[in-house]
């Protein structure tokens, strides 16, 4: 699976499935709108801190719609993390879709 459906994640986040959320937005974007219990790298350190994730689960990139974290999660599969996924539509299709209480900008 190389996409999911932000509604997707939120059923297997409310599963209690173990998926690792990687957000790769800029600071001041995740501090506009984020989700919880996320691990943070920006897009652009990615190449020098790929290796701080975990290689035996799956990834879910996420970006704010979708773009930047499928670059990303292409990225990481040809580097060795077969489970990256993007998250499509991003935190914007998160706030429209699964939590509109999740700020949009």
């Amino acid at each position: 699976m190389s996409e999911m459906s932000v509604r997707d994640l939120a059923e297997r986040r409310a599963r209690g499935e173990t998926i690792v959320v990687l957000d790769v937005r800029e600071h001041d974007e995740l501090a506009t709108a984020s989700l919880s219990e996320v691990i943070h790298i920006p897009m652009d350190e990615m190449p020098q801190r790929f290796r701080e994730l975990p290689e035996d689960c799956d990834i879910a990139v996420l970006c704010h719609s979708g773009r930047r974290s499928d670059m990303v999660a292409r990225f990481l599969r040809a580097n060795g993390y077969g489970r990256a996924i993007n998250v499509a539509g991003g935190i914007d299709a998160w706030s429209r879709e699964v939590d509109a209480s999740v700020p949009r900008y």
